[in-house]
């Protein structure tokens, strides 16, 4: 995300903590930090004695070298005390760590990350774990990555690596420390540098959030004892290549590197198998030699596949993966193995006749459609936490996720593949990462010992990731594109590792020397714009791909509020726009509200509460958010200047935060949730705020005919002003969109605060879309010429205060829940009751439990629905039945204009 001068904007085991999971489950987070355990030595990791068996550490004690004065080789040798030291998990910063031993106030509360010293941080910190094995016949190497920001690191007493060769997050280390080990207890140290984003080419937070005080240093991948005998198999991958666009045949290649540890000449047998196909070889090393071993269809038939399995992304088909194992042997004896995962399947993204980059998978374009990616804070890994939100993803039509910066370790990427979602990782702007080519932004310029960490990094990454169908790309820069000699560093990494994917220059609208233009762009906005907005093709609006974009704040819901902001807090949110909000960033452009609060005064109306200002709120993000999808849907299959791809800023974040969220921390849903819900609906109908346009847009495969599209308009008060159905509407599949009609210019009898219902049936008549807009015949007004890099500045606004005027629509409830294993699902049908003619508007259903807490997550059928006397629509919420924590499901119901009420889901 861009800076500008001043203004700041913006190997898969599960991990075992030490008495305490530092990788705290989603519950644990959201609350009080749990009580301290007692202070103990580290948890010893016993490690397989299998040839080709890998051993994550389970976790280390830790200590800050301010406190320890014993020498290195005493601190890294078995049998060294670690009474006071703190207990931390396989994966975790130091803050991390003591954030689960109770040391300091739940950060994502108020301020209370203020109060952490940030000095305990800017020394070195012990990291120390013990491992047993039981015999020494086997090689026994170190395998991590994830060091932040570098380290030291010592075996039973023993330096085997030095800070200046263990340094940057992403690359990868080896070490062979069999003439190290013993049978019996060993002991790993790792001396932590600090880290400093600016500094170290690691992980940064930019202005998505206030940043941590340790600034993520630590280990946050898992550190594994891998064991193996004299001949090591490292590198093995499979390179797909498809036959598109029948998608008939495919051949793979198998490649994997046979190393020869040893002082002597050995002949080693490579054999694998890819299902029923199995191949073999045998490869003479030379003392110490390292060779690719090749399989390809030239010598193996079998590796040219008929009919292949084709991995698809979500809604476009199934996501298959098959599986590479392989052996090497020598004397007959099995010295190591290998094993991967990998999906078939064709990734192209040329640029269009306008210089937009154009994705296809499988010879199929698709609109990306994706949200920007935030890790915890704490880079705190939780599968289960991770999972839900991929699944959010899934839930909201979205089919790509992007990381910038920030990637994950592999079991994201495994989830990705299973769930059929894309991904976009890449390197982070407005640090290190960048410092060479972002002019007087931060970051420091590279020195001669960043180029080959840089090098190294794209390596490994490249090489951990090239096996996953659901990475379809990696951007080498972000806000900036690389200079010559990085850009060449990075590209020789990424054809080393027969990267398969395109490779993009930049997220913004630039270009590198070697890749040419990046065909995306990053014109905002990043802060408050009206709905209508989008709809130009200009700036952020809906053409091109847009790589990092949304209308900035997105305010929680009244529950998650309260438990992430204090009292005073809560007040000062709702009646001083001007105040800088904590949690919003610790940029000076996004540090306050007030953009957004002023377009919320000027069409809605200045709110009279806290509970008023979030249920306009809610009323402001639904709109925009369902704006910004529906126009970059709409301008898909445009004939000049068509949109192409457009990435949420952001999905998710890694605290509690007002902005950039289409869910809150703890997975609470609001309009900006609802919003792209609707939007992003299969088969959809959509109003177009430039030309009043009403569209069908057709996200499935398969064409649609048949269908009735029917809009009406009505007065704030339910009385009816317009009404036009047209029959036989038919539309394309993969996303072409249809006009059905366009509404008048002028409507007579019009309040200036209008209603638009537009639902869309099939051929039987049944109800497959609806959607309600809140609409003025005063529009916003754009002064486009005024235009920044994070918004463009309104000059008069769309008149919405006639909303405050509605009157209140009661509305019904019914509810019942089932079970099936592990998982409930509560069924609530919702009726507005008035005997007169007002709708109820944006009524929300919660699932909360006795006390009135939200059950989370939960995925609703729909939400945030509109109803008209005598309407009625049943909703489903699926959830797991642990949840609910022993309680008995309740739904809580209320709305624009509706009273809240509770009832029980029996």
């Amino acid at each position: 995300m861009f800076y500008r001068p001043v203004v700041r904007r913006r190997l898969a085991t599960a991990a075992v903590a030490l008495g305490l999971l530092a990788t705290l489950s989603t519950s644990a987070w959201a609350g009080a930090p749990a009580p301290s355990p007692p202070r103990a030595h580290a948890q010893t990791t016993t490690v397989t004695s299998r040839a080709g068996g890998t051993t994550a550490l389970s976790g280390y004690a830790i200590q800050s070298t301010d406190k320890v004065t014993d020498s290195a080789a005493a601190v890294s040798s078995p049998g060294y005390p670690t009474g006071g030291w703190y207990p931390a998990g396989s994966r975790s910063t130091v803050l991390a760590a003591l954030l689960a031993d109770g040391k300091y106030a739940d950060p994502f509360y108020s301020t209370n990350q203020q109060q952490i010293p940030k000095a305990d941080f800017q020394v070195p910190w012990w990291y120390r774990s013990d491992f047993t094995v039981a015999d020494t016949g086997e090689r026994t190497y170190l395998d991590f990555s994830g060091v932040m920001s570098a380290a030291d690191v010592y075996v039973n007493g023993q330096q085997v690596a030095k800070a200046a060769d263990v340094a940057g997050a992403y690359t990868h280390h080896e070490l062979d420390v069999t003439s190290l080990v013993r049978a019996g207890t060993n002991t790993v140290a790792f001396r932590i540098q600090p880290n400093s984003p600016n500094k170290n080419l690691t992980m940064g937070w930019i202005d998505w959030l206030q940043p941590p005080p340790d600034e993520n240093m630590g280990i946050v991948r898992d550190v594994l004892v891998r064991r193996g005998g004299p001949v090591a198999l490292r590198d093995a991958h499979v390179v797909t290549k498809l036959d598109v666009p029948s998608l008939s045949a495919a051949d793979l290649t198998v490649k994997a590197q046979a190393r020869n540890d040893t002082a002597s000449p050995v002949t080693a047998t490579v054999s694998g198998s890819i299902g029923a196909i199995s191949f073999s070889k045998s490869v003479s090393l030379a003392a110490h030699e390292a060779k690719t071993v090749t399989f390809a269809p030239a010598d193996v038939p079998g590796l040219h596949l008929t009919s292949p399995k084709v991995w698809w992304p979500a809604g476009m088909g199934g996501q298959p993966l098959y599986s590479l194992d392989l052996t090497a042997s020598a004397a007959g004896t099995v010295s190591d193995t290998a094993h991967e995962s990998f999906g078939i399947r064709d990734v192209k993204a040329p640029l269009n006749s306008d210089g937009a980059r154009q994705y296809s998978v499988n010879g199929r374009k698709l609109l990306i459609k994706g949200g920007g990616w935030s890790p915890d804070e704490f880079l705190r890994w939780d599968r289960t936490y991770v999972e839900d939100r991929l699944k959010y993803a899934l839930d909201l039509g979205l089919n790509t996720i992007r990381l910038e910066g920030h990637i994950e370790p592999d079991e994201f990427f495994d989830l990705a593949d299973r769930y059929g979602i894309l991904t976009l990782p890449g390197w982070e702007c407005c640090d290190k990462w960048e410092g060479n080519v972002n002019g007087g932004e931060p970051g420091d310029k590279w020195t001669a010992a960043d180029y080959p960490v840089a090098k190294a990094s794209m390596a490994a990454e490249a090489a951990r990731l090239r096996d996953h169908p659901s990475v379809i790309s990696f951007l080498i820069g972000s806000d900036f594109a690389p200079d010559a000699t990085i850009e060449k560093n990075y590209l020789d990494a990424l054809k080393s590792a027969d990267w398969p994917t395109p490779v993009v220059a930049a997220a913004s609208d630039k270009s590198s020397p070697l890749s040419g233009s990046s065909g995306m762009k990053m014109s905002g906005p990043y802060d408050w714009i009206p709905p209508n907005y989008w709809y130009a093709k200009r700036e952020g609006g809906a053409t091109g791909f847009n790589s990092e974009t949304s209308a900035g704040p997105d305010i929680p819901t009244l529950d998650t509020l309260r438990r992430m902001m204090s009292q005073t807090e809560l007040d000062t949110l709702w009646k001083n726009p001007s105040s800088k909000q904590y949690h919003r960033s610790p940029s000076s452009t996004f540090s306050t509200l007030k953009l957004y609060d002023d377009a919320l005064t000027g069409r809605y109306g200045a709110p009279t509460s806290l509970t008023d200002y979030v249920r306009k709120a809610q009323l402001a993000q639904y709109e925009n958010v369902r704006a910004q999808f529906e126009a970059y849907g709409r301008n898909a299959t445009d004939s000049t200047k068509p949109s192409t791809g457009v990435v949420y800023w952001m999905f998710n974040s890694g605290w509690t935060s007002l902005h950039w969220q289409l869910m809150d921390r703890y997975l609470d849903q609001g309009g900006a949730y609802f919003g792209a819900k609707k939007a992003n609906e299969p088969l959809h109908v959509q109003y177009s705020y430039d030309n009043r346009s009403v569209v069908v847009v057709n996200n499935r495969h398969a064409s649609a005919s048949g269908l009735t599209a029917r809009t009406t308009l009505f007065n704030t008060d339910g009385t009816q002003k317009y009404d036009k159905t047209v029959t036989g509407v038919t539309v394309g599949g993969d996303g072409a969109r249809s006009t059905a009609l366009t509404l008048p210019s002028s409507v007579s009898g019009l309040s200036t605060t209008y209603l638009a219902r537009l639902v869309l049936s099939d051929p039987a008549g049944k109800e497959v879309s609806r959607n309600v807009y809140w609409l003025s015949t005063k529009p916003d007004t754009l002064d486009w010429d005024n235009s920044d890099w994070y918004y463009t500045p309104t000059t008069t606004y769309a008149d919405l205060k006639g909303l405050g005027t509605m009157a209140q629509a009661p509305v019904s409830a019914t509810a019942s829940t089932t079970s099936s294993g592990d998982t409930s699902t509560t069924t609530v049908t919702v009726r507005n009751t008035d005997g007169g003619r007002t709708p109820s508007l944006l009524t929300d259903v919660h699932l909360v439990d006795t006390a009135g807490k939200p059950v989370l997550p939960v995925q609703w059928s729909d939400n945030e629905v509109s109803l008209w006397p005598g309407e009625s629509l049943t909703l489903t919420a699926t959830y797991r039945t642990a949840d609910l924590h022993g309680s008995a499901p309740r739904v809580r119901v209320s709305g624009w204009n509706t009273p809240e009420r509770t009832l029980q889901a029996p």
